[in-house]
């Protein structure tokens, strides 16, 4: 049995961004809501937080401000993979340096690597990282889809601990968890299938939902834990038309335009991605309403 890094909700934070760069200030603001909101973790620099478009010093400043603002509170998951394996090395060994308490491992997109060029990838960054490391798979994005039998082989790592599983894929994410038991943990990385991974043993979600409504989303984790799993699937039900609302846009542009709309920064995302046209944020801002967000 490895160590769980974390059991419940770690939001993908988002990254606030203006025309100067990262906004710290309404940075620090939303990770201080989180933790009071009560999220198990906080992943930084990963999809939701544009770590694709964030420079390389940007990517470092990003994960040391969070690790310095979260000063122990929750764990702090850094982003750290890439479609570069040298490049992934170097970024997971300094997350390591400062302080950060797992990592967050992408499949490399665009190369579309063979499963034992994923092993050899995933294996070679773990090697030299000093901290747990949770692999992600999302071929939707990636163009790669990381294999029940692969993650089996990964698993064995002792510094690989869990994948967090954006494949939709519900009878692969089955397969993992015959497979792998309790050498590796399983989170979701689709807040509509929360309730059907915690049902197959998983430990939580890595959410993007979490970023406007955290305490909601910690909620259909605690009650599954509590054995309420009736009350957690219909909080999951409930929250199905914010979910799909959250993704009618490619991620994270919904969900910036929530936070602004919440005072959480700007509504500004990097090329080549754009803000939410004006028709999905209209019905984005009304079901965050109607779900009890507090908007500016």
């Amino acid at each position: 049995m490895k160590n769980t890094v974390f059991e419940g909700v770690a939001t993908a934070i988002v990254t606030p961004l203006n025309e100067k760069g990262v906004d710290y200030e309404a940075f620090g603001r939303l990770i201080d809501w989180q933790i009071a909101q009560g999220v198990d973790a906080i992943v930084a620099a990963g999809t939701t937080g544009e770590g694709s478009t964030l420079t390389d010093e940007e990517h470092r400043e990003v994960l040391k401000f969070c690790v310095e603002r979260v000063a122990g509170r929750v764990p702090v998951i850094a982003g750290t993979g890439s479609n570069d394996t040298a490049y992934a090395i170097d970024l997971t060994e300094y997350a390591c340096g400062i302080g950060a308490d797992a990592m967050l491992l992408v499949t490399p997109y665009y190369n579309k690597a063979t499963q034992n060029g994923l092993i050899a990838s995933f294996r070679a960054i773990a090697d030299r990282s000093s901290k747990p490391c949770i692999l992600y798979n999302v071929p939707s994005r990636t163009g790669c889809n990381l294999l029940p039998a692969t993650v089996a082989a990964l698993a064995e790592h002792p510094n690989i601990v869990g994948v967090k599983e954006a494949s939709g894929n519900i009878s692969q994410i089955a397969q993992i968890a015959a497979l792998c038991g309790d050498k590796l943990d399983i989170y979701s990385g689709n807040d509509d299938q929360i309730v059907p991974i915690l049902s197959l043993g998983g430990k939580g979600v890595i959410s993007v939902l979490s970023n406007p409504l955290p305490a909601e989303t910690a909620a259909i984790c605690r009650l599954w834990r509590e054995g309420k799993t009736a009350e957690a699937a219909a909080l999951q039900l409930k929250l199905l038309p914010l979910i799909d609302a959250l993704f009618t846009e490619v991620n994270p542009i919904p969900v910036k335009a929530a936070m602004a709309a919440m005072g959480y920064g700007e509504n500004y995302l990097r090329l080549p991605l754009t803000p939410m046209e004006k028709a999905h944020e209209e019905v984005l801002l009304k079901l965050l309403r109607e779900a009890g967000a507090r908007l500016v």
